[in-house]
C-alpha cells in the first residue's frame, strides 16, 4: 500500500510538474504595449491586452514597451502557478512607475472563454532572442534646384542678389541679400541655386539586427528557467556548516546577525532561505530575514517556496508588500 501512495505522488508530482500556465496582461487605463517574456518579443504589434499560452515555468522576467515612447518601458518578475491561468494588470503605483500587479488565477480548465479582441500567443522558448535596443535611423534627402535669370545690365560693384536655405530637425531658416543692378549696355545673367536637405529620423526595433547573445549559465536549481538574483549559491557543504554555525548561537538577536553576515557575501537559494528561517523561533525574525535575503537569491522567481516557514498569513502578505515595494 505504501508503494502505491508513493508511486501516485510522483505520477501526481510529474503531472503537475509538466502542466502548461497560461497569463493575461492587461493595461489599467488602456495603455498599448509590447510584451518581451525572457528576451523573447511575444506580441506583433502593440495591444492594450495579451494572452500568453503555453508557458511551462514558474516565473518569467518581463519587459514591457510602451507604443507611446513618451510613458518608456519597464521590467518586472511574473509568477506563475502550474496548470492555472494567471491575470496581471501593468500600473501605476504611489511613485507613478508601472508595475504589474498579479489580480486573479484560476485552473485553466475554469477559465472563462477569451474574449475576441484578446490576441492569443503560444509561448516559444526557441525562438529567436530578439534585440530590443531602440535604434535611430536617419535618412537625409538633397534635392537641388537652380534657376537661371537673364538680364539686360551688368550687376556695379559686385552687386546681386544670393539667397540661402537652412533646413535641418531642429527647424529651418531663410537668408536672402538683394542689391540693385546699374544697367550698363551690356548683359549679364543672374544664377540662383537653392539646395533643400530633408532630415529623417526615426526610432523603433531593428529589424535586421542578429539575435542577441545569450550567456550559457549553470542552472544550481534543476528545472529553474526564471530570473536571478545571484550569480552563484552556496553549496552543500558550506551551506551546512552556516546552519550548523547560525544554530550555535543562543539567542536569536546572535542567529539574526550571523545569518545576515554570512549572506552579505553570499548567495543562497529559495530552499536554503527557507531552511534557514526555520532556524529562528520567532515569526517576526523569521520575516526579517525574508526580507534581507530577497535580494540575495538566486533562483528569486521560486521565493515563494519561504512562505512555508510562516505561521501567519499576515507575515506572507507583509513579505509580499515588501517585494512588490523593490520593483
Amino acid at each position: 500500500m505504501r508503494i502505491i501512495t508513493i508511486c501516485l505522488m510522483l505520477i501526481w508530482s510529474i503531472s503537475a510538474s509538466a502542466q502548461d500556465s497560461n497569463i493575461i496582461l492587461f493595461t489599467e487605463n488602456g495603455e498599448r504595449f509590447t510584451a518581451i517574456l525572457n528576451g523573447l518579443r511575444q506580441n506583433d504589434k502593440p495591444e492594450t491586452n495579451v494572452k500568453i499560452t503555453g508557458l511551462n515555468a514558474t516565473a518569467y522576467k518581463l519587459k514591457v514597451i510602451f507604443e507611446d515612447a513618451a510613458l518608456g518601458q519597464f521590467n518586472d518578475n511574473i509568477y506563475l502557478e502550474p496548470g492555472n491561468e494567471t491575470t496581471y494588470v501593468i500600473k501605476k503605483n504611489k511613485k507613478n512607475e508601472y508595475v504589474t500587479r498579479l489580480m486573479t488565477y484560476v485552473p485553466i480548465a475554469q477559465a472563462p472563454p477569451t474574449p475576441p479582441s484578446t490576441p492569443v500567443v503560444v509561448y516559444n522558448p526557441s525562438a529567436p532572442v530578439f534585440d530590443m535596443n531602440v535604434n535611430v535611423n536617419t535618412t537625409e534627402t538633397v534635392v537641388q534646384q537652380t534657376t537661371v535669370t537673364t538680364t539686360n545690365g551688368a550687376p556695379a560693384n559686385g552687386s546681386g542678389v544670393s539667397m540661402g536655405v537652412n533646413i535641418n530637425e531642429n527647424g529651418g531658416s531663410i537668408s536672402m541679400n538683394i542689391s540693385g543692378f546699374e544697367n550698363a549696355g551690356g548683359t549679364s545673367s543672374q544664377q540662383t541655386s537653392v539646395t533643400t536637405t530633408t532630415t529623417t529620423t526615426t526610432s523603433g526595433y531593428n529589424s535586421n539586427s542578429q539575435p542577441a547573445p545569450v550567456n550559457n549559465q549553470v542552472v544550481y536549481v534543476p528545472g529553474y528557467s526564471g530570473p536571478y538574483g545571484c550569480p552563484i549559491p552556496m553549496l552543500g557543504p558550506d551551506f551546512n556548516s552556516f546552519k550548523q554555525s547560525v544554530s550555535s548561537k543562543s539567542f536569536e538577536d546572535s542567529k539574526l546577525t550571523m545569518a545576515k553576515q554570512v549572506i552579505n557575501t553570499n548567495c543562497l537559494t529559495s530552499q536554503q532561505v527557507k531552511e534557514t528561517m526555520m532556524l529562528f523561533d520567532f515569526e517576526t525574525t523569521r520575516l526579517d530575514f525574508a526580507k534581507y535575503a530577497y535580494s540575495r537569491t538566486y533562483d528569486i522567481g521560486n521565493y515563494f517556496k519561504v512562505n512555508d516557514a510562516f505561521d501567519f498569513e499576515s507575515s506572507i502578505d507583509d513579505l509580499n508588500d515588501y517585494i512588490g515595494s523593490m520593483r
